[in-house]
């Protein structure tokens, strides 16, 4: 047994209270051995947490990494223009090494902003997939399908590939990659589509994830041709079950969240992209109380403009007092679970918590900061002052991914510069007399 151990920190445990302890972990099964004192003489390797925090490896619970190549490429729309004038044409160009580039450059950020595992609807999953191997993180992984403006032939194709994306790579990457079947939405994937896909997706044995209550102009369709809100047309699309999850969920009203709560489906809070594309702000408050499993994500890079959970956590914890109009909603505790077990619990993930036997995904954040002193509450910290440039250490499945703020899985350079190269051609292809 090879064995790693986290020394000098202070650890964040499931019940949000702090402790001065080594974190003992064994890297060949990916697992958290033990937590206390005193562990550093027990283990072949030691890493420094003294001065840090050791908090579960971040999970960000709805992401389009490779959507990193269109940073800042179209901002300040609401989201139907934003996606029709913009990103769809962009996306229209984009090649398989352009999702590979993209998502190495979402995975490098992410690394080094502690998020450790992530869910994520794209295209060419296959290179997503090969990116998610060779950089050591945890994933869901699943191919989005969007059946308006395609042929019968094209719609019935895109939805085959979700579901082949869905059985191949489950399991991959030495477990660290599962899946999901995953249509775009319920206003972009039509009824005929969903019926006859989704009990094929049972039959997988694979989650339902997909993106729901985004914006009004997602609810107000199925309302008047329907006659049901969108989470009980869900229900009887059969896509509400307990392991599936839904992405936004902005626009929720209380029958829905009593859907959501008996059904167990797990709620992606997406508060960045919500504010920048003015969807309005979900009722995150709410939904805990009535024991919705909420989780946290980015979206895309393209509508937040980072991936940084760091950066999710406090917008979450402003968001939720807003929309609560309580100074008390969502408080720091509570964001501290969003960020880590919260995320993980919606996307069937056991990792997410320090605890003995756990999965080995932590991040460590150094407190040695003018913006982190005093310390009169580090759970307070992680939610309200913390950056993504204060993680100093980044381990997945009992790897150490980056050390000291140096990626040990990825070339950051390399992967800035073919970015840099892909994202340039890519505009180009898309406004060619520009």
């Amino acid at each position: 047994m090879t064995t790693l151990a986290l020394t000098g920190g202070r650890v964040l445990r499931p019940d949000a209270t702090v402790i001065r302890a080594d974190v003992l972990i064994d890297r060949d099964r990916g697992e958290i051995l033990e937590i206390g004192p005193d562990l550093g003489g027990d283990a072949v390797e030691t890493l420094d947490a003294s001065d840090s925090l050791v908090t579960p490896g971040f999970v960000n619970g709805h992401c389009h990494v490779a959507m990193s190549l269109l940073r800042g490429y179209a901002d300040d729309k609401p989201l139907d223009a934003w996606l029709r004038e913009d990103i769809w044409p962009a996306e229209g160009e984009l090649t398989a090494e352009d999702v590979r580039v993209g998502a190495e450059l979402g995975l490098l950020e992410m690394i080094k902003s502690g998020t450790t595992a992530f869910a994520d609807m794209y295209f060419h999953v296959p290179e997503i997939a090969a990116a998610v191997e060779e950089a050591g993180l945890r994933a869901r992984l699943g191919h989005g399908v969007v059946t308006v403006a395609k042929d019968e032939e094209g719609a019935h194709e895109d939805m085959e590939t979700s579901l082949e994306v869905a059985e191949e790579y489950d399991g991959a990457a030495d477990g660290r990659i599962s899946t999901a079947f995953m249509p775009h939405s319920l206003t972009t994937v039509g009824a005929e589509y969903l019926e006859e896909y989704v009990p094929k997706a049972r039959e997988l044995g694979v989650p339902i994830h997909y993106h729901a209550n985004e914006t009004e102009d997602e609810v107000t369709p199925i309302v008047e041709e329907e006659g049901v809100r969108p989470l009980a047309y869900a229900a009887e699309k059969g896509m509400l079950e307990a392991e599936d999850f839904v992405a936004h969920g902005v626009h929720v009203d209380e029958s829905e969240i009593g859907l959501l709560a008996e059904a167990g489906t797990g709620v992606i809070h997406c508060p960045a992209s919500n504010m920048k594309l003015a969807s309005g702000m979900a009722p995150v408050q709410r939904m805990r109380e009535a024991g919705v499993t909420v989780g946290l994500g980015t979206d895309g890079a393209a509508s937040n403009n980072d991936l940084s959970m760091l950066d999710e956590a406090r917008d979450a914890a402003m968001l939720g007092k807003l929309a609560a109009d309580d100074a008390a909603a969502v408080p720091a505790e509570a964001v501290a679970e969003l960020l880590t077990a919260g995320s993980a619990d919606a996307l069937g993930l056991e990792s997410g918590r320090l605890e003995e036997g756990a999965p080995a995904d932590l991040a460590v954040l150094d407190l040695e900061k003018a913006h982190l002193t005093p310390r009169h509450d580090l759970v307070s910290h992680l939610a309200y002052a913390a950056a993504a440039a204060d993680v100093r250490h980044t381990i997945c499945d009992g790897q150490v991914l980056m050390r000291d703020r140096e990626v040990l899985t990825l070339e950051e350079s390399a992967v800035r510069e073919r970015a840099l190269e892909a994202a340039e051609d890519l505009a180009a292809r898309v406004n060619p007399t520009e």
